[in-house]
């Protein structure tokens, strides 16, 4: 044996052991943790360049998380038959652990950093993204790597009324809240959840209810990394400095700066100014320089817009379009503006506008989900696209990047909350939203937009949705704060924390809060969500003047779906061997059929463009699934003939006796001539015997024909009366 582990052990006090532990895997990478709770183990690594690239004034940092198949004793679908490029769930995944790591690296470190994450392992029932966080964290403890950490992630839900730390994935189903939270031992840094319209107050307590267990899990780092070792971080130097040429352009162009800032003007217009005092000032430099320097003005340029447009807030409440820190920019939306989708919306917010569309699909559109943890289907699907156009950019389209998966996530659990439950929705329902101009929050736009759509289709939602997008300035050094309502794009760029809220007239419904400062007071985060309120309802208010409920029926257009209940025992019927049936039903009537078991029940959806093809296919389907009921008349088809009758079939497969006897009220002697097999015959269920035979009759729907008198027979001459006739 030639590694030496080390572990360590968090108690999260409810019957949950969680096991840190180093040393043994991954020893070439900068950091190593394996976590492992149950059966579940997670693998994290980190590696970070030596040396930062010329001319980077970022972090360029880079978080993967991965599952893989073998983890659940899966093995992938598709070609290939291998772990392909990440889920949307995993990237998903990625994105809450990136969130969280990066405002705790130090502001002036710029070397490549990569962090991996893979799922080795997995307890069905215990969900891993409530604990790559921690993992991530804790490889980044145990390494070299500058971090102001360590930072952990852990799951809140309230269930049953109790809130409950990191609940198993079977208990999620009754959660009335349900977050992620991110800190330090000090400061929550990152949120991202759903709820059922819960209060401020309430999103405030389980915030502050997981910050405790936070606090546990980072304790067990520092223990970790004392144990290791890695105490003493790696010494970097970055960025270079000039402190005479960064006084210098401040004292050139700060106020010019700070001039335009307050000049509430319009985003380019604001942009192609700054840059003009940033090519002004350049033209007094030398026309050649170095490397150094030439980074170096650029990025003391940004420090004093970052400056000014601060300043200008907290000094004078004005902000760079000339609002206050409560008021909403204009709003205007129109719906039905796109005439062949099912619903569809424009919304559009100051310089942000959302054009959405929905559309209805049936049970056959659903998205398959084929993941190493999360599998199945899901019928509520949403898409965000942000095109360059949107910013005034040329960029190559190369699909959804993260970013776009991120706020699609975002609106879809904010308008998933409010749909009408499965058993009023028989709909696959897919939004997308098209951001055509974007200036600050363009994912509460998709919430706002989505709602008109969707309500413009005609889906009955419990209650419309909008969503806020709040900032804060705040000044360590003084103490002043503001807290922005509708942020613009620069104002999150510039300012401490994008906090974005949704929710209906009843209370919170969905979250996204990014803090890039420490210390986010509690009181503070309460004055933030009750003016993130304030702004919700007033934009409420707006769009309820172009719609307020769902439209009373679906657009003519627009599919429709009818469902049945049938017995199990039918199913079979329905689908028919190999599926000949169904798919001679489908091709017959045009309709699209498919059927489940739910509860023992046979559920089955007939979906169509038209009422024809669907009162074919429910016609035929009824017809299956029926049971023959005695005393009911039948439109039958003859099948076969018999001397002593024919077999008529009134139900599919369903065949029943029609004797001789019973085909008229006259007496037929031979069935030859009266039926060819394929003729169509009304008869009516006489009985069904013990063995099932069912006895037929057409005779019985015939009117019986009066009875004939026999005429009088003259009596033999000389024959004597018969005794007591004609006597009374």
């Amino acid at each position: 044996m030639n590694y030496n582990e080390i572990k360590t052990t968090i108690d999260m006090g409810n019957g949950t052991q969680i096991e840190l532990s180093t040393g043994k895997l991954a020893k070439q990478a900068d950091g190593a943790v394996v976590l492992k709770q149950g059966d579940t183990m997670l693998l994290a690594t980190v590696v970070s360049a030596k040396e930062a690239k010329s001319g980077v004034d970022f972090l360029p940092l880079s978080v993967d998380y991965q599952e893989k198949y073998a983890a659940t004793g899966r093995i992938p679908g598709g070609f290939l038959r291998r772990e392909a490029r990440l889920s949307d769930y995993e990237v998903l995944i990625s994105r809450l652990v990136d969130r969280a790591l990066r405002p705790l690296f130090p502001e002036n470190y710029h070397a490549d950093t990569q962090v991996a994450i893979s799922l080795i392992s997995a307890d069905k029932d215990i969900m891993p993204d409530a604990l790559a966080g921690l993992a991530a964290s804790a490889a980044i403890a145990v390494s070299d790597i500058p971090f102001n950490g360590p930072i952990s992630e852990v799951r809140v839900a309230k269930i049953d009324g109790q809130l409950v730390i990191n609940p198993k994935l079977s208990e999620l189903e009754k959660a009335t809240l349900e977050f992620i939270v991110a800190g330090s031992a000090q400061d929550i840094g990152m949120v991202e959840g759903e709820a059922k319209e819960i209060s401020e107050a309430e999103m405030v307590e389980a915030i502050a209810f997981a910050h405790e267990a936070i606090k546990k899990q980072v304790a067990a780092q520092v223990e970790l990394a004392n144990l290791v070792g890695k105490t003493v971080k790696r010494e970097y130097n970055h960025e270079p400095e000039n402190l005479e040429l960064r006084d210098a352009i401040f004292a050139a162009t700060y106020d010019k700066v700070y001039a335009i800032a307050k000049s509430a003007s319009a985003k380019h217009d604001r942009s192609e100014n700054f840059a003009k005092i940033a090519e002004e000032y350049r033209a007094t430099m030398p026309e050649e320089l170095d490397d150094d320097t030439a980074f170096l003005f650029k990025k003391y340029f940004h420090d004093v817009q970052y400056d000014a447009v601060r300043n200008l807030v907290l000094d004078e409440g004005m902000r760079l379009d000339g609002r206050d820190v409560r008021t909403v920019r204009p709003i205007w939306s129109e719906v039905d503006y796109l005439p062949a989708a099912h619903g569809s919306a424009v919304f559009t917010r100051g310089e942000t506008q959302s054009l959405t569309s929905v559309t209805l699909g049936a049970k056959d559109d659903e998205q398959m989900i084929d993941g190493a943890f999360i599998n199945g289907y899901n019928k509520f699907i949403l898409h965000y696209n942000f095109p360059a156009f949107s910013t005034g950019e040329v960029r190559p389209n190369r699909g959804p990047g993260r970013r776009e998966v991120g706020h699609g996530n975002l609106a879809m659990r904010s308008l998933k909350q409010v749909l009408p439950a499965d058993s009023e929705n028989p709909y696959t329902i897919r939004v997308v939203s098209d951001i055509l101009e974007s200036n600050g929050s363009s994912s509460m736009a998709t919430v706002c937009a989505g709602t008109l759509a969707l309500l413009d289709a005609g889906v009955k939602l419990k209650a419309p949705v909008s969503g806020i997008a709040m900032g804060l300035i705040s000044d360590e050094k003084t103490g002043k704060y503001a807290i922005l309502s509708d942020i613009l794009g620069d104002e999150d760029h510039l300012g401490d924390m994008d906090f974005k809220v949704t929710g209906t007239e009843k209370g919170i419904v969905a979250c996204q809060m990014d803090l890039k400062i420490n210390g986010l007071k509690w009181e503070v985060l309460t004055q933030a969500l009750d003016q993130a309120k304030e702004a919700r309802l007033h934009i409420l208010g707006e769009m309820k003047k172009t719609i307020s409920a769902p439209r009373e029926d679906y657009k003519p257009h627009a599919p429709r779906i009818v469902q049945l209940l049938i017995d199990k025992e039918f199913i079979g019927a329905v689908i028919g061997p190999g599926g000949k049936i169904i798919q001679e039903m489908q091709r017959e009537t045009g309709a699209t059929i498919s059927i489940e078991e739910v509860d023992n029940k046979g559920v089955v959806q007939v979906f169509a463009d038209n009422k024809a093809a669907i009162d074919d296919a429910v016609g035929r389907i009824k017809a299956i699934a029926s049971k023959p009921e005695i005393g009911e008349t039948y439109e039958g088809k003859v099948k076969s003939i018999m001397p002593f009758g024919a077999f008529v079939e009134i139900m599919p497969g369903k065949d029943g006796l029609l004797h001789i006897s019973e085909i008229d009220w006259k007496r037929l002697e031979t069935m030859d001539g009266i039926f060819k097999e394929g003729d169509k015959v009304t008869v009516k269920l006489l009985d069904i015997d013990k063995q099932g035979k069912m006895k037929l009759s057409r005779k019985a729907l015939l009117p019986r024909p009066p009875k004939e008198d026999k005429p009088k027979q003259d009596k033999p001459a000389g024959e004597a009366p018969v005794a007591g006739a004609g006597q009374e």
